[in-house]
């Protein structure tokens, strides 16, 4: 098995939690947010999990009691910034995983599918998307004709028929490592927010030549992001529901 990473995003604040607290480590069932995603990250095969801290990033590290390394993001620039923050610890070799510290639902068995259909198709880089039947916010997986892959785009910026459809981008993916980094070193953050998206290294792998596709996900349950209290509980019911 070659080389594969982690890296779990969690320098957020997330402020609609309506507490001080950091987002990732509001309690699902007993264990903090983020806990989830390292366990499914570390089940599914990942020689080494790299958790990127920000936001009261002390408090993040002593609650976080699973074996991890850290690599810290002093300002809120963007996904893709985040991701730049670990580049020494990902290195050039093997394949990277990335995960959000918010998505406890996820689970091994779904990133090891992730993984495995990345490597047999030979990608740059996989999507795990997921079909919604409201997709309202959510990033687009956009397809051409034969299905084949095109781009991501973001809901602000879909058009009125893009908009319709209902694959959407979970915000977790696996890329060939050497791929990420020379997409990384390319990421621009011309754009509205001035932030540095994650997203746009998929296009700027496709545009290397690399292959690049998305996989859909079997239960949309397992991306549900939490973002507001209503949400955590709302995850917390179906994590008990599977038990």
């Amino acid at each position: 098995m070659n080389n594969l990473k982690a890296v779990i995003l969690a320098a957020g604040k997330g402020t609609r939690m309506k507490s001080d607290l950091p987002k990732v480590l509001h309690k699902c069932d007993g264990q903090p947010m983020v806990h989830y995603a390292i366990q499914a990250a570390k089940d599914a095969g990942c020689d080494e999990v790299i958790v990127i801290v920000g936001y009261q990033g002390a408090l993040v590290k002593r609650e976080i009691l699973d074996v991890v390394s850290y690599a810290e993001q002093k300002e809120q620039l963007g996904t893709g910034h985040a991701v730049k923050c670990a580049q020494e610890q990902i290195g050039t070799s093997g394949d990277t995983l990335i995960l959000c510290g918010d998505t406890p639902l996820i689970t091994a068995d779904t990133l090891k599918n992730l993984i495995d259909t990345h490597r047999k198709e030979a990608n740059g880089a996989t999507v795990l998307s997921a079909e919604f039947e409201n997709p309202f916010g959510y990033g687009r997986i956009i397809r051409d004709e034969t299905g084949a892959f095109q781009e991501i785009v973001e809901q602000k910026d879909c058009t009125e028929d893009q908009a319709k459809t209902k694959e959407v981008n979970s915000g977790m993916y696996v890329f060939n490592t050497e791929a990420l980094n020379v997409a990384l070193s390319m990421l621009t953050n011309d754009n509205a927010q001035g932030e540095y998206y994650l997203t746009d290294t998929i296009s700027l792998i496709k545009k290397t030549g690399l292959k690049v596709n998305a996989m859909p996900v079997g239960d949309v349950n397992e991306i549900l992001g939490v973002n507001t209290p209503e949400q955590l509980a709302e995850a917390e019911k179906i994590m008990q529901a599977r038990k």
